[in-house]
């Protein structure tokens, strides 16, 4: 246990976050929407970059911390964001216009993910963020599958629960639920699973060709 917590303390310490992005944070802890951290956001950011993400949707906008960081990966990217709380959006809103990121770029939706996901298209995006409530991870994620295109990519953050999902004791109904995605999505042909440990956990499922 030692020396998982001194990687993650060297991981967090050495990860530069850009201004923009650290100033967003400072707002969101301030809102009491707890953001990604600067680890997995950096991660989240070369994925954006390897795949030249060009259309990103994002499940859970916060205070606007990761929809910076997937676009610092692919500056090029139209992002669409969902959130059902107005001042999160509202904040993010400010912190992308701070970063002078110009509006064309960002799409802002108020309103439930269940909701929302059902209506947007298929196939059509090259990364889908998953970063919601977590009671519904298994219903975001399945959505998001839909969403991207052969060859994209899921990434679903604070996929450890906090450690609860390595404790077999833990049986409560998220960290399941957790539990369950990371063991379905590792064992299925459809995808392409990776889990990283560094921060609160990314797993990353990146769909297969059926062709």
């Amino acid at each position: 246990m030692g020396e998982q917590n001194a990687n993650q303390r060297f991981a967090a310490e050495v990860t530069i976050e850009p201004e923009h992005i650290a100033r967003a944070r400072a707002h969101a802890m301030e809102l009491g929407a707890t953001p990604i951290s600067a680890p997995v956001g950096a991660q989240c950011a070369v994925i954006a970059a390897a795949s030249q993400a060009l259309n990103i949707v994002e499940i859970g906008t916060g205070a606007g911390v990761s929809g910076l960081w997937l676009l610092h990966g692919s500056p090029r990217a139209t992002l669409t964001t969902i959130d059902k709380e107005p001042e999160h959006l509202g904040a993010a809103r400010q912190a992308f216009a701070d970063a002078r990121i110009p509006p064309a770029r960002a799409r802002f939706i108020t309103g439930r993910a269940a909701e929302v996901l059902p209506r947007m298209n298929e196939a059509s995006y090259d990364i889908v963020l998953v970063d919601a409530d977590p009671e519904g991870v298994i219903e975001y994620v399945e959505h998001g599958l839909r969403l991207v295109r052969a060859g994209g990519t899921v990434l679903v953050p604070r996929v450890m629960a906090g450690g609860a999902v390595a404790d077999p004791v833990r049986r409560d109904s998220v960290t399941t639920a957790y539990r369950s995605l990371i063991q379905e999505t590792q064992a299925s042909p459809a995808v392409i699973g990776a889990l990283s440990i560094v921060g609160e956990g990314l797993l990353q499922l990146t769909t297969v060709s059926q062709d």
